[in-house]
């Protein structure tokens, strides 16, 4: 069999599976483990300051950082937001359905580069739009940890996540 005819075949047993959550699925009180976790490197924190301008030198200068008291360089606090915002998304909102806002975000530990951090969200309220036809209105508390078990943020966000029969359509 050719490769043309191999792909042909897959092609025609091919069907698209839907990814994420959807408004049904969003019971307040439902928590989501959200699973891989993510390493911090010394490129990452580096990267990331860089290239959104973030030139304090905790961020990048080992000495500077180790004279304020920080056994090491500290991680850009935004890549730390960052970091378990895009850990939450397969579970949260790859359904699709606007970003409508975070609120009262809380950096409350320090991370360092090498730490490794995972990420929590709970339901805390779910209804329907009365705007939006399809939609509901959810919001989650979620929390980002070290490898360790250390809470370092924690922050409401709430996105329009679209109803399984808006899906079909």
């Amino acid at each position: 069999m050719s490769d043309t005819e191999l792909l042909s075949g897959l092609r025609e047993r091919a069907r698209l599976l839907p990814k994420g959550n959807r408004f049904e699925d969003m019971k307040e009180g439902r928590v989501f483990d959200h699973h891989w976790g993510r390493t911090i490197t010394a490129g990452d924190n580096a990267a990331f300051s860089t290239q959104t301008l973030s030139f304090c030198p905790l961020y990048f200068n080992e000495t500077y950082a180790q004279s304020l008291g920080h056994p090491n360089i500290q991680v850009n606090p935004m890549l730390v937001f960052n970091t378990i915002f895009g850990l939450s998304v397969e579970d949260l909102s790859e359904g699709g359905g606007p970003f409508l806002g975070v609120d009262d975000c809380r950096f409350l530990e320090p991370v360092y580069v090498g730490d490794t951090l995972t990420a929590r969200s709970t339901v805390i309220s779910a209804r329907e739009s009365r705007g939006q036809k399809g939609f509901g209105i959810v919001t989650w508390e979620t929390e980002g940890f070290k490898q360790y078990g250390a809470k370092v943020i924690s922050y409401r966000r709430t996105n329009l996540v679209r109803r399984r029969s808006a899906a079909k359509n």
